[in-house]
């Protein structure tokens, strides 16, 4: 696996590589995964790591110019890697991945698979790293479109990923393998704390205990929707304060932190920092009612299937990948509206039995629809299909 990025750093695409290569050796595969010289060792995995760059060696987290240089060191190390290892496939995550992939691919006669987690030029935009009247949308736009063209299949985090490669890429239908994010269930499940330790954990965080705990579990930057979720904590304050925010997540914390200062709803908002994931069910235990306020249209919401499996209420924007996993029992605000945001907070708030409800449906839609194990099976077809028509492999 070709993993463009700082794994493992608790948050995203990291879990969903995480839990790919897991399951991948749950059922029976050698998985090597290459990566950038930072981030965290994880047990049971294999992992190859570049050299680091000498002025930055803290985790890179989205667009960056740092990347460039990751990226090349990356390309020689993912060569090193598969001289000695002799790969039978080489799975790409996101853009780089895929095209640093494709080297490997060409000399190596070994299937590509692309792990298509959304649009990299949308992404770039979303990070304010590009413009789209900027001169080098377009250039950037055909390299995107170049590399969605080259794997011998392309997996997507979501249905309507797979949709956007077709119709807006051009990508082949019969290549494109839908295979969703998905939830451990039954590590993310209600109940994990008693209510005494619920209480004595909310304590510790400077909660009160009588208030209702709205819980957000995530990267936090503009384009996840934070500034606007601290935004709509303050419109929705303001008509009930018995509530307490519990943000939890990175970079940008002490940025939150001022700005809920600036909006006089510091004593009700708690922003923890970055979470480990192992310890992502027990801290999502705390809450009541979980946000999702990400705003990209084409990146996929694994943390909208944590909040499902607990059995969370969950309100988020308005995005097609957002409808996709909560359906009918997710609570939606349109598509940047604080306003509309706080509402579909409070009316959660105003009805327990109801959003208990929508909670318990949102668990039972994890477990039938989002299984690690079905989505690693499901890739080993993708796999086994590539494999039945690629060249003989490296030798």
């Amino acid at each position: 696996m070709v993993a463009p990025t700082s794994f493992f750093a608790d948050y995203g695409c990291h879990v969903r590589i995480l839990e790919e290569a897991r399951v991948l050796r749950k059922l029976g595969h050698d998985v090597t995964i290459v990566t950038y010289h930072s981030g965290n060792d994880v047990a049971g995995l294999k992992i190859e790591r570049t050299m680091p760059i000498p002025w930055w060696r803290d985790a890179v987290v989205g667009s960056s110019p740092h990347k460039i240089a990751y990226d090349v060191l990356l390309s020689l190390k993912v060569l090193r890697v598969a001289w000695r290892r002799r790969p039978d496939i080489v799975h790409g995550h996101l853009h780089e991945g895929a095209l640093i992939g494709w080297l490997v691919s060409l000399l190596g006669r070994v299937p590509l698979v692309f792990d298509f987690q959304g649009s990299l030029t949308s992404e770039m935009v979303d990070h304010r790293f590009l413009r789209r009247d900027g001169p080098f949308f377009g250039p950037m736009r055909r390299l995107e479109e170049f590399i969605d063209r080259l794997p011998a299949a392309i997996i997507t985090s979501s249905q309507h990923a797979a949709r956007l490669c077709a119709a807006e890429y051009g990508c082949r239908p019969e290549i494109i393998h839908a295979v969703p994010d998905a939830v451990n269930a039954d590590v993310f499940r209600p109940g994990l704390l008693t209510d005494a330790e619920r209480r004595r954990r909310k304590e510790a965080l400077g909660i009160p205990g009588e208030r209702r705990v709205v819980v957000y579990l995530g990267l936090l930057a503009e384009y996840q929707g934070t500034d606007l979720l601290v935004r709509a904590a303050a419109r929705l304050l303001a008509q009930r304060p018995d509530v307490h925010f519990l943000i939890m997540g990175y970079p940008g914390r002490h940025r939150y932190q001022h700005l809920a200062e600036q909006l006089g709803i510091a004593d009700h908002i708690t922003l923890t920092g970055r979470i480990p994931y192992e310890q992502a069910p027990e801290a999502l235990a705390l809450g009541d009612i979980a946000v999702a306020p990400k705003l990209s249209a084409t990146e996929g919401s694994g943390k909208l299937l944590n909040y499902m499996a607990m059995a969370l209420p969950t309100v988020a924007f308005d995005t097609p990948v957002s409808r996709e996993y909560l359906g009918e029992d997710g609570v939606y605000a349109p598509r940047g509206d604080v306003d509309g945001f706080a509402a579909a907070v409070r009316h959660l708030l105003d009805h327990p039995e109801q959003a208990a409800a929508r909670g318990r449906r949102l668990r039972e839609r994890a477990i039938a629809k989002y299984s690690w194990d079905e989505a690693g099976r499901h890739i080993v077809e993708i796999y086994e299909q590539v494999m039945a028509v690629a060249q003989p492999a490296m030798s």
